[in-house]
């Protein structure tokens, strides 16, 4: 396995590189990245041969899409190798930097965030996305965040629901008939959106974190063959449901944002000890249990220094026996009807 290597998107037309570099952290997350470190880490994951970027509005009020368009701009002679990926249902409109949320973006730029998924509002959000870029095409749009936890709730996730699909759907629909964006889809960290989603348009791609993991295997039972009958590439990020499957079971784990529970615990130090039976480091079989599925097309994962772009490239290309794979399921921590590498 490669990082390099290419798989359609689903019947989009389109083919992503199997790595990717997702513009989260780019963004600001959590911290505030230096300017020349975040420029040089989208430069590495370009010299290493990574040709997926997705990026978003949300990530730093627009800094994330600034730092991409800034390194990426300046290639249009390989514009045709990138697949460049956004996501609508947030404007932005100026603000005085202390009214600005910086609680989980640290740094970010000085703009107020305005949810939107009507047609109106997506044509907007859409229009400011090409601007911070400095591109003439954006190759993914994504709808961005329709589910319970960003919205807090069923019943606001409902409405916001309903006003996407009335709105944003139609909206790039229109888009990519007119060839202006290349495929459509959503981006979510929750599977029933999705299922819900393909339900009321023609989607090319979805977008899942953390929801296909070594830990998870809820999106086998449905939504993955679903993807598979219907031509829908998935693209997966979240690997390490945000932390344990890269340290390990160790006191303070982080398991979906939350200190691990004492089941998800003894179950990562079930799979850890599988690994050191076979050598293999754990954040590697982290990354490349995804992969395996032929619904997904890619994994997105985030960095915030060069040396990560190296490392999450040598953990693609790690070699992971087949026995590996098999002790993991004859020890029942993973599902016998996962595909594996």
């Amino acid at each position: 396995m490669k990082a390099t290597d290419r798989r359609p998107l689903g019947k989009s037309g389109i083919e992503v590189t199997l790595l990717g570099l997702g513009g989260a952290p780019l963004g600001d997350l959590y911290e505030a990245i230096p300017e020349d470190r975040a420029l040089a880490t989208i430069e590495t994951a370009y010299r290493l041969g990574v040709r997926l970027y997705d990026t978003a509005p949300y990530y730093g009020q627009g800094i994330s899409e600034h730092r991409f368009g800034h390194v990426l701009r300046q290639r249009p002679d390989e514009r045709d190798e990138i697949v460049l990926s956004t996501k609508i249902g947030r404007y932005m409109v100026p603000e005085h930097r202390s009214k600005v949320d910086h609680s989980v973006f640290k740094g970010g730029l000085d703009f107020r965030l305005i949810a939107d998924y009507s047609y109106d509002g997506t044509m907007r959000a859409l229009d400011q996305s090409w601007q911070r870029l400095g591109m003439n095409r954006i190759d993914i749009v994504h709808i961005h965040d329709v589910d319970v936890r960003s919205w807090g709730g069923v019943e606001a996730y409902e409405a916001r629901f309903k006003e996407a699909a009335d709105g944003a759907y139609k909206a790039l629909d229109e888009l990519r008939s007119a060839g202006v964006v290349g495929a459509i889809g959503v981006g979510v960290n929750e599977i029933e959106p999705l299922l819900a989603f393909s339900k009321v348009g023609d989607f090319d791609c979805f977008m899942l974190a953390g929801r296909y993991t070594l830990l998870e295997h809820a999106a086998l039972d449905e939504l993955l063959p679903l993807c598979e009958t219907r031509g829908i590439g998935i693209l997966t990020a979240g690997p390490y449901n945000s932390g344990i499957l890269a340290t390990g079971a160790r006191p303070g784990a982080k398991y979906n944002y939350q200190p691990a529970p004492q089941d998800i615990l003894d179950r990562v130090a079930g799979i850890e000890a599988v690994c050191g039976r076979h050598g293999v480091p754990l954040p590697a079989a982290a990354v490349q249990f995804p992969l395996a599925h032929p619904a997904i097309s890619a994994m997105v994962p985030g960095a915030v220094r060069p040396e990560e772009v190296e490392a999450n490239v040598k953990l693609v290309e790690t070699p992971i026996p087949a026995d590996f794979w098999a002790e993991l399921k004859h020890e029942g921590l993973l599902r016998a009807d996962a595909p594996t590498p």
